[in-house]
């Protein structure tokens, strides 16, 4: 499955590395919201694109988004992994049952077991406006998902 640009976002509920729930529909009305899929916590590209998002906070609160990260990591490592890399923004479990959410965005990768990357733009409506795949060895341009987040606001 997948879903395109134009349809509404699948809504979810997912652990954070607090072990709280977050559900996507919480920030319908107020914010826009970055969904970011990472393959592995603790792996050298996921540590630096959730680390270029660290660092680029404000410019997306600039325009009123919200970032949620999801990889397939239990929360624990993903509790580990936040409080190594200084990661504020919540990281989000798919851990069970594994993958769910990453199937209903359509980046879920069978063979390793893991979502590829995927950035989505939802608008506060719920809406996905911008969307990019790539492998999970590849790394996404920051400035592109940026640019994706100023024109919604």
């Amino acid at each position: 499955m997948t879903v395109d640009v134009g349809a509404v976002a699948p809504d979810f509920s997912l652990k954070s590395q607090h072990g709280e729930d977050v559900t996507l529909a919480f920030y319908r009305g107020s914010s826009n919201v970055v969904l970011v899929f990472i393959p592995f916590a603790f792996s050298n590209t996921c540590t630096s694109e959730l680390g270029e998002i660290r660092d680029s906070l404000d410019a997306f609160a600039g325009h009123g988004a919200q970032v949620l990260a999801v990889s397939c990591d239990h929360f624990f490592s993903n509790r580990a992994f936040s409080d190594a890399e200084g990661l504020t923004f919540p990281v989000l479990s798919d851990f069970w049952p594994h993958g769910e959410v990453s199937r209903a965005y359509g980046t879920f990768n069978e063979d390793a077991g893991a979502p590829n990357r995927g950035t989505y733009v939802i608008d506060r409506e719920g809406i996905l406006r911008w969307k990019v795949q790539v492998g999970i060895g590849d790394r996404r341009n920051l400035a592109e998902t940026l640019a994706a987040v100023a024109e919604v606001s």
